[in-house]
């Protein structure tokens, strides 16, 4: 195979405050499993579990055999903290509480 055939990606792997990224050049096809296990991401940080984690292609979810085009960007996803529906929901019940709990209205009409 001619070395213009190979494909150009990234793996992407982040934390809140920092970002692995490993750029490779892979021979096509070539699909998200194999370029995540190339990266060397795997054994860098076991707690990556391909069983469990989701990944995707620039923010869109797919699944492991996706095939690969060149300069796409491979990321890997870390599990939620607490689930975003959860937390809207509570917060929306701390809201209907303060409202419920608020100060009575001041009458704007002067005195006797």
């Amino acid at each position: 195979m001619a070395q213009s055939d190979a494909i150009d990606i990234e793996v992407a792997y982040a934390w809140p405050d920092c970002q692995e990224l490993v750029k490779l050049r892979l021979s096509p096809p070539a699909t998200v499993q194999q370029a995540i296990e190339v990266s060397g991401l795997l054994q860098k940080y076991p707690e990556i579990d391909l069983t469990k984690s989701k990944v995707g292609i620039y923010a869109t979810l797919c699944k492991l055999h996706t095939p690969l085009r060149h300069k796409d960007r491979v990321e890997i996803y870390r599990p939620l903290l607490a689930d975003p529906k959860e937390v809207r929901r509570r917060r929306a019940a701390e809201g209907k509480v303060m409202k419920k709990g608020a100060a009575a209205p001041v009458d704007p009409s002067p005195g006797p």
